[in-house]
């Protein structure tokens, strides 16, 4: 199933592995972030389920190579070998794949994914591992940051009418309520993610009665366990007093006023007068819902502005990760095993140390003190941890730090084994529950969203030193420090 979803480069290079009689030779890639998105400190990692079950079900279909056999090259020829063709039908999914768990907060240059496998079906993974983490780490973190604005209030994800298409309007369901939302108006999210749905009625429903009192008690004797009326189509605060009317007529019938939804106006202003007058009404439960392109930003201003919002309600800019369209997550090839069985280690060198890929095959050891999180440390699985000194990622001539801990925990779990499946994935409760946990842990400086103090992330002595040495050797001569004779892995850029 959708083995198609790759980018053509990724299928040109997979048939030069197999012309080449090396598609079945063994490497490992990671999956990895450079900066935290928003100008945060941390991100939230999301997708993961979705992700290891389009890995488990790589397969190509015959309408697949139907149409891979009419791409042409540049003289008109078939791009691919028909016995190419005929090789990836037969392709059983293969690879191993190591996971954060869902939910867990990650760190710049940590592995979020960790595939090992045949370097060809590893390749082919590369596009769609990558949209779909992306996409849902950038939501769920985006999600989180609205929430710590709320203040422990519930936000309600309102975003599928200005979602990127259907299945962006989907993942970003299932992404936010991770993040923390509490419910979503999306109703196929609901039924497919068991996410709480919420909602009542639009402008267009006090529009058809053209009487704003009329559309209010239609609305109460079609749904009288579902009022929470949206007062500002004509004038808010009139409106107010109208759903105040028929909250009374409600109570006579046994039923209560759900509260009222601000979706324009000066929220701040708007809610304390909605506050003071359900209160003098006699509704002091009734909530308040605000809407209208809210972000962790604005509901930060409202907060101080003393605004009475009982529920926040965020669409656009929450669904649409709006202050900054994508994650910029990266797929680098760490290994690849020679033919004589030894792994050899591959670097990506760039001019800008950020960019600069670290070798091996990696894991992640967090750090924890009592109830904090003090640093994570990546290291190599083979070598296994010896020290935790963190040495700098971007600036690897800085001294090592040693974070005070007093227990420490590895992160990446197996979710695939050689194709197949060994861990269940969580519940969506379950990874919601670990981001606020996380969350809860995570330094409060770090969480700022105006200069946040970066979290400790290093590598160990080991990667550190191996890292430093194929700098050089590459640097000198374009190949890995691993290279030797064996030529089973090149340095420079990959």
């Amino acid at each position: 199933m959708l083995a198609l979803l790759t980018d053509l480069y990724q299928l040109t290079m997979a048939a030069g592995y197999w012309q080449a009689g090396v598609a079945e030779r063994e490497a490992v890639f990671h999956l990895t972030y450079r900066r935290p998105p928003f100008g945060g400190g941390y991100a939230i990692a999301a997708g993961i389920a979705p992700a290891i079950a389009l890995a488990e079900q790589l397969r190509f279909e015959p309408d697949d190579l139907a149409y891979l056999a009419t791409l042409r090259d540049a003289r008109d020829q078939p791009l691919f070998a028909p016995d190419f063709l005929a090789y990836l039908g037969r392709i059983v999914p293969a690879v191993t794949i190591d996971a954060v768990p869902e939910g867990s907060l990650v760190f710049p240059h940590e592995p979020i994914l960790r595939v090992t496998g045949p370097i060809l079906q590893a390749q082919l993974l590369e596009t769609a591992l990558l949209t779909i983490v992306n996409f849902q780490t950038l939501i769920a973190t985006k999600a989180a940051r609205v929430c710590q604005a709320a203040r422990g209030a519930p936000v309600l994800e309102f975003g599928l009418r200005r979602a990127q298409g259907i299945d962006g309007g989907l993942a970003a369901s299932r992404a936010a309520y991770i993040g923390g939302v509490a419910a979503t108006s999306n109703v196929l999210a609901g039924k497919q993610f068991g996410i709480p749905v919420r909602g009542t009625h639009a402008h267009s429903w006090v529009m058809f009665h053209g009487d704003e009192l009329a559309a209010f008690r239609a609305y109460a004797d079609a749904m009288p366990g579902n009022c929470t009326f949206l007062v500002d189509t004509y004038d808010t605060l009139e409106g107010v007093r109208h759903a105040i009317t028929v909250g009374r007529e409600l109570r006579a019938k046994g039923y209560e006023l759900g509260g009222i939804r601000l979706d324009s106006g000066d929220l701040a202003h708007l809610s304390i007068e909605a506050r003071r007058l359900l209160d003098e009404g006699g509704f002091p439960d009734a909530r308040i819902v605000a809407s209208n392109d809210l972000d962790e930003y604005l509901i930060s201003s409202l907060q101080e502005q003393g605004a009475r919002i009982d529920t926040w309600g965020v669409g656009t800019r929450l669904v649409t990760a709006f202050d900054q369209p994508a994650l910029g997550g990266v797929y680098k090839l760490g290994a690849v095993r020679g033919r004589d069985g030894q792994w050899a280690y591959s670097i990506k060198l760039s001019e800008q140390p950020i960019k600069i890929s670290n070798p091996g095959r990696l894991g992640v050891r967090r750090l924890r003190r009592g109830d904090e999180l003090a640093g994570d440390i990546i290291y190599d699985t083979d070598a296994g941890l010896t020290s935790t000194a963190l040495h700098d990622i971007d600036h690897p001539l800085r001294a090592s730090t040693r974070p005070v801990h007093d227990r420490a925990e590895d992160l990446l779990m197996p979710h695939l084994a050689h194709g197949r499946r060994v861990r269940e994935p969580d519940a969506l409760v379950t990874c919601r529950d670990r981001a606020r946990t996380e969350l809860a842990q995570l330094s409060p400086r770090t969480k700022r969203f105006l200069n946040p103090q970066p979290y400790p992330v290093g590598l160990d002595d080991v990667v550190h030193a191996r890292k430093l040495k194929l700098i050089e050797d590459g640097r000198a001569g374009g190949r890995s420090a691993a290279d030797g004779p064996r030529g089973a892995a090149k340095g420079g850029v990959q």
